[in-house]
């Protein structure tokens, strides 16, 4: 993979292969959105496709009304949420963009409402893990249906994935807002916060894409 042979990227290269971790992770966190600059993408690009990474991510583009039996996907047999055509179309692109870039997945978690899985599919990212905690209770995101489980998606968003490679963690916007609060205000359908685990417990913010950067990403990055 090749990037951009500007001022800038000549010293975002040599920016990630001097600088320590702490410094990194300081000017992506504060940045104010993970397409800012071309320094900012190699960083956070490099940090991606060096792996340690967790993808927080919401579901991509889902119409609240659930639909009817002769309009719903294929696998939809409860008749819930799915995605749109953009949320579909949205899904392949990061996939493809993820392939694009060597950004290694290799863990995936899911919450288990057809629309989180469903954007797991249309990305060709795998077979998730389907855990409990990162779903909606089966009440389309009642407050009492995550109550409680904030606790349990940061501890998992601090623990670090196999070596080499990242984990991806799909589940719905309310379960991120309880979580993060301020610093996910700003993620639309698909977006996602990316953090490195330190190895006991804890992540830090390095930033974060909204889905449609991903394939901005690679074209700005690969060729």
């Amino acid at each position: 993979m090749k990037t951009t042979e500007s001022a800038a990227s000549r010293f975002a290269r040599r920016f990630v292969a001097c600088a320590p971790a702490s410094l990194i992770a300081a000017v992506l966190a504060c940045a104010p959105n993970a397409h800012a600059s071309p320094v900012k993408d190699s960083t956070l690009l490099a940090a991606l496709q060096h792996g340690g990474c967790i993808i927080l991510m919401r579901h991509a583009s889902s119409p609240d009304a659930r639909p009817a039996a002769r309009t719903a996907a294929p696998g939809n047999i409860n008749l819930e949420r799915q995605l749109d055509a953009d949320g579909i179309a949205a899904a392949r692109a990061m996939g493809a963009a993820l392939k694009r870039l060597s950004i290694r997945i290799g863990d995936v978690m899911s919450s288990p409402t057809f629309r989180a899985r469903e954007t797991i599919r249309a990305a060709g990212l795998g077979s998730p893990r389907i855990m409990d905690q990162l779903g909606d209770g089966g009440h389309s995101m009642s407050r009492s249906a995550i109550a409680g489980w904030s606790a349990w998606l940061r501890h998992a968003v601090g623990q670090q994935p196999p070596a080499g490679s990242n984990r991806l963690i799909v589940t719905q916007g309310p379960n991120i807002s309880d979580a993060y609060r301020r610093i996910a205000s700003g993620l639309k359908a698909g977006g996602a916060l990316i953090f490195r685990p330190d190895g006991h417990g804890n992540a830090q913010l390095l930033g974060s894409m909204q889905i449609a950067d991903w394939p901005q990403l690679a074209g700005q990055f690969s060729h």
